[in-house]
């Protein structure tokens, strides 16, 4: 359940389909009769599909996983992740068998699915906090020489993978995919990330979401508040107008050409495909941990993977990485405390959590080092980050906001040489954009302000109990919706200390009460 929004949050997910349709359709796409289907149960909800389990007399068993209505794009999504397993499938990489899927909601279950086999094993999230550090040397190296396969596949042009006769199906008008030369049933097209579509060249990559967001702003584009709502305070509660970030766009787009690595190594500038979340419940394990048998045997969960050039692939996934942590980011070898047995419980369990965080990202490190050496190069590069901010924040939807994207071509001038390779060139021309002092002390000023806003926000978010969408467990969901009730007053009572406009405001844009979402989709 969600603390906030939780009707939309569920409209979202609401899907009504035909259960007989689904069972036939199932049964058929593993020679089988819906009579040999004994048992259709829910497996799991994330955050874009539905999954079920069927479970056959003879105990097979294959998972049918169903879109939610807010899944997009919808018909490349669906076809271009059946596509992206099969065809690393076919590499040899660790993926589900798909048994058939429709992209389309014309079938006998009134909606797009994909049926795929049930990989036996173990959620590698259910025994995550109880892995040694054997065991994470081992998980990490194992996904360090998976991807180091997978990366060194290597792709006519960005975007996402297709059969290619969905691509020719499709009814979205634009140009025919680029096809696999070594394989034909196989075509590169729209990128499933975002609404965008296929690139032949780095630079091109690099750019297509900007260019994808100033065609949006210039149709659609209007004044709104931050959707985050903690950081409206800073903006004097005012609609932002999208002319700021049109502008930051703009500038990014001036830069673009240079920024691409000019490494002539072929392997800087190929396109390739990587997992879109490595997370540990999209991880699939046999054996038991501090047994030294964990084998990761299969990588689920491929919807919305792309193609893009490796150093905007590069980087630690989001939920291996400690990026924040000093002992991290200088690659130490982590180690307990010496004084660990002198401190209270709570003290310990903490140092060892974090003890845990160190060696995952320690280890995907030193792994990626030994077995993915181009993917090393790339995260390691002290200016590939930035340059993969800029494509992420120049790609991002607007929302109220360009303080993320401008920040980040206040750097790119301030770092332009390492950024552009200036210098190893004749005649390097000097970066085409600039900022006056003024402005850059008052976003520099305003983003540190925010990011402190962002801190206490999810230091509310621990008060609470709930996640950043306002996700809750249902069984925590009373007493966390009683402690948001709780915390509310408290702060509309300081509020109102200070002046009734300033307590009208903040109960006016209270970040854990619903809120029309409908503008900013």
């Amino acid at each position: 359940m969600f603390s906030f929004n939780d009707a939309l949050r569920h409209a979202e997910r609401r899907r009504v389909f035909n259960v007989d349709g689904l069972r036939r359709l199932a049964a058929e796409s593993v020679d089988r009769s819906p009579d040999d289907i004994v048992d259709l149960k829910k497996l799991a909800e994330g955050g874009f599909n539905r999954t079920f389990l069927i479970t056959m007399r003879c105990g097979f068993q294959m998972v049918a996983r169903i879109p939610y209505p807010v899944t997009v794009p919808k018909y490349f999504a669906v076809a271009s992740e059946v596509a992206t397993m099969a065809f690393l499938r076919s590499v040899g990489l660790p993926v589900p068998e798909i048994y058939g899927y429709s992209p389309t909601t014309d079938n006998a279950v009134g909606t797009e699915y994909v049926f795929m086999e049930f990989v036996q094993g173990t959620n590698l999230s259910d025994i995550w906090f109880d892995l040694g550090e054997a065991d994470i040397i081992s998980i990490t190296r194992q996904l360090a020489e998976l991807e180091s396969q997978m990366m060194q596949v290597a792709f006519p042009a960005g975007g996402s993978l297709y059969y290619t006769k969905d691509l020719e199906n499709s009814k979205v008008a634009g140009r025919p995919g680029i096809t696999l030369p070594e394989d034909p049933r196989f075509s590169v097209g729209a990128d499933t990330r975002l609404p965008l579509w296929f690139d032949e060249t780095a630079e091109a990559a690099l750019v297509s979401g900007a260019h994808k967001e100033l065609a949006y702003l210039q149709r659609f584009g209007r004044p709104l508040w931050p959707f985050q709502r903690t950081r409206r305070e800073y903006y004097q509660y005012k609609e932002q107008s999208p002319l700021d970030h049109v502008e930051n766009l703009n500038r990014f787009l001036s830069i673009a050409p240079r920024i691409v690595p000019r490494d002539p190594a072929p392997s800087s500038n190929h396109f390739c495909i990587r997992h879109p979340d490595l997370q540990p419940s999209n991880i699939i394990v046999s054996g038991s941990p501090d047994s030294n048998s964990l084998r990761i045997v299969s990588l689920i969960d491929w919807q919305h993977a792309s193609i893009l050039p490796p150093f905007l692939h590069a980087g630690i996934p989001q939920r291996l990485q400690n990026y924040g942590d000093v002992v991290s980011e200088f690659m130490a070898r982590p180690s307990l405390p010496e004084n660990l047995d002198d401190l209270n419980d709570n003290q310990q369990g903490w140092e060892r959590e974090l003890h845990r965080r160190r060696l995952v990202h320690y280890h995907y490190v030193k792994n990626t080092e030994a077995h993915n050496a181009p993917h090393h190069a790339a995260l390691t590069d002290p200016i590939g980050v930035l340059r993969r901010r800029l494509f992420t924040h120049a790609s991002d939807p607007w929302g109220g906001e360009t303080l993320a994207l401008k920040v980040d071509l206040i750097q790119a001038t301030e770092d332009w040489e390492a950024l552009t390779g200036a210098g190893a060139g004749p005649g390097d021309p000097p970066c085409p954009i600039a900022f006056d002092a003024e402005d850059v002390r008052a976003t520099m000023k305003l983003d540190a302000e925010q990011r402190g806003t962002d801190e206490t926000f999810e230091a509310c978010q621990n008060v609470i109990g709930c996640a950043e969408d306002g996700w809750v467990p249902a069984a925590h969901y009373e007493a966390a919706m009683q402690r948001g009730r709780e915390f509310k007053k408290s702060v509309l009572m300081v509020a109102a200390e200070e002046s009734e406009e300033v307590c009208a405001r903040a109960a006016a844009h209270w970040p854990f009460d619903d809120m029309d979402e409908e503008e900013y989709m």
